[in-house]
């Protein structure tokens, strides 16, 4: 049983986090950079290795694959994504796990690559679903996971164990090593799984930025290590897939936020993601060059700030973060506020700035917001109006599309190719990318001279089996069950497809309820229909028309009510359903939501 104690062992090997993160680990490790031979119950001959995407691989976001060899099962990732402008009402998209759920018995652990909501952002929803299975990562992530699980109550029942950068994991048939990857938050890593059947290179969320912002490369001595003991499988990230060269460095970009603070004479209004804990080290370092305290804003950014903090991921100087009163007391040019809202998001710092009612944070003129973040797919539109509503309230705007003040935290193409000059895998399987990406990957693949078919493009729920004779193939005749599963307030799964093409048909040709009064005893209408309109027509200057749908509801009613036979109320409305939305589609052109509601007194 794993249990959480100050100072216990990791293995035989101490681990350095907080002590509310330290957790012994059923599994013994092994010394550090020494090789531990895998065991297994099951004959290699008699069995085949199979890698599963259940989200990542069509979208970007829902990051989860599992790897599955004889009665073992190992889980990484487990990410949320959110959602486009066609899905109304929904927080949040998590992968279908039902199959997962089936087997959750045969699952060794979950492993965590960084700490960014499209990897642990799952974690309350699916984690009680399917065992409550150990979770293995490193310290800031770990922070992050622990946060986000104490505040949906789980904190007691989730098993978060920490490990360093050089130590070694058996889980079953798997062995698991680790190597630093930059991306735009520390503690982010790629994985040497070592199987039955032969290696697999994971590496997800990464680039090579020989400056990064916490001076940390990625391991490239280690990469090589690893592939100098054969690689079998590749699996890469693919964001960036269609963009050439290489993505710019972190430090880079340091200039141009130290630049910015040194030229603007006003506040600076600076959102960005809030795990982007790289950036937030950026910002309070050209704070403080420049005599600037620091307002942070946005529940999220606080306590990722504190945990970062905590955790010894993040130096500031003393005194230069104060609340939001308190900056009243400062000129301007002394004034930085550091907020969430970069993807546009309603609910965020930023956005409320814009729409004018922040509770603290009023745009004025000679403000400068600057937004260091690429709209991700869908959002651009939410981003473009919240960038509207500050120019409008006097501020001035410096988002990626006018100055460099993004670096995305993925390979371009050159870096990706340098990732598979490195590793030299026998197999390749782009990963974490919508379609077209993918695709661009697997070209990319094929143009360094992986054969064909060794180079596997697959969707979520599809799966790649690779055999002991290592023989590799998309297994045609078999998937697992994949999915959208729709996060809505509380409700986890009980919003479907059905719900979400009602939600879309009501936001876009509106909503026509008609409420019928009749007689209990003989079926005839009391009372003329009643008619509420919402996003469809204006009732008042439509009087014609709602007459007209009155009458031939009425016509409906009584044509019924002249047969003998027991009244169908069911059967009635879907008559008047199908009536009156054919009627209305002639004379508008529109497709609204129609209600009967059939009332008996």
């Amino acid at each position: 049983m794993v249990q959480k104690s100050a100072g216990q062992t990791f293995g035989q090997k101490k681990f350095h986090g907080k002590d509310s993160l330290d957790k012994t680990i059923d599994t013994p490790l092994p010394e550090a950079g020494k090789l531990m031979p895998t065991t297994s119950n099951y004959t290699a001959s008699r069995q085949n290795l199979r890698i599963i995407p259940m989200g990542g691989v069509e979208e970007v976001g829902e990051n989860m694959t599992v790897l599955e060899y004889g009665d073992d099962l190992i889980v990484i990732d487990m990410g949320l994504a959110f959602p486009d402008e066609t899905m109304p009402g929904i927080d949040y998209i998590i992968p279908d796990t039902k199959w997962l759920e089936q087997n959750k018995k045969r699952i060794r652990g979950v492993i965590i690559t960084h700490g960014h909501l499209d990897h642990i952002g799952a974690i309350p929803y699916i984690l009680p679903k399917i065992g409550d299975p150990p979770i293995y990562t490193m310290p800031l992530t770990a922070g992050f996971i622990k946060k986000r699980v104490e505040e949906f109550g789980l904190l007691n029942r989730t098993k978060i164990n920490t490990f360093k950068i050089d130590d070694v994991l058996a889980l079953g048939s798997f062995r698991l090593r680790f190597f630093r990857l930059n991306h735009n938050i520390p503690d982010s890593i790629g994985l040497s799984i070592t199987t039955p059947v032969g290696q697999i290179i994971y590496a997800t969320d990464w680039k090579f930025d020989h400056t990064p912002a916490d001076n940390k490369p990625s391991e490239f001595q280690k990469i090589a290590k690893f592939a100098s003991e054969g690689v079998l499988l590749l699996m890469s990230d693919s964001t960036n897939a269609v963009k050439p060269g290489y993505c710019m460095s972190e430090r880079e970009l340091g200039q141009t936020i130290d630049r910015l603070f040194s030229e603007i004479k006003g506040r600076v209004i600076f959102a960005s993601f809030s795990t982007n804990i790289s950036r937030v080290q950026q910002v309070f370092d050209s704070a403080a060059k420049y005599n600037r305290k620091i307002v942070v804003t946005g529940r999220s950014l606080v306590n990722n700030i504190e945990i970062a903090l905590s955790l010894g991921y993040l130096k500031i100087q003393p005194k230069i973060v104060i609340k939001s009163e308190q900056a009243k007391k400062y000129p301007d040019n002394q004034i930085v506020i550091l907020t969430t809202g970069s993807q546009g998001e309603d609910a965020a710092g930023l956005a409320r700035m814009a729409r004018g009612d922040h509770k603290s944070v009023k745009i004025k003129k000679g403000d400068t917001a600057i937004v260091s973040a690429t709209p991700i797919p869908g959002n651009e539109r939410s981003v473009a109006a919240v960038l509207s509503n500050l120019t409008r309230l006097g501020a001035d705007v410096v988002y990626n599309k006018t100055l460099d003040i993004h670096t995305s935290g993925h390979a371009h193409q050159e870096e990706l190719k340098l990732m598979m000059a490195l590793v030299k895998p026998k197999f390749f399987m782009p990963i974490h990318g919508e379609h077209h990406m993918i695709v661009a990957h697997a070209n990319l693949g094929k143009a360094m001279g992986i054969p064909e078919n060794h180079v596997f493009s697959l969707d979520n729920g599809q799966i790649l089996e690779i055999n002991s004779a290592r023989e590799a193939k998309i297994v045609e005749d078999a998937r697992v069950t994949s999915g959208y599963v729709f996060i809505d307030g509380l409700g986890i799964g009980d919003v479907g497809e059905v719900v979400i093409r009602d939600r879309q048909v009501m936001a876009q040709d509106g909503m026509f309820v008609i409420i019928i009064t009749l007689n209990r005893r003989d079926g005839k209408m009391i009372s003329q229909p009643d008619i509420i309109s919402r996003g469809f027509i204006y009732m008042k200057g439509n009087d014609d028309l709602i007459r007209e749908v009155k009458h031939e509801v009425r016509k409906l009613v009584e044509s019924k009510g002249k047969e003998k036979l027991e009244p169908n109320w069911a059967y009635l409305r879907n008559i008047i359903r199908d009536e009156v939305g054919e009627y209305l589609y002639q004379k508008t052109e529109r497709r609204p939501m129609i209600l009967p509601v059939i009332i008996e007194i």
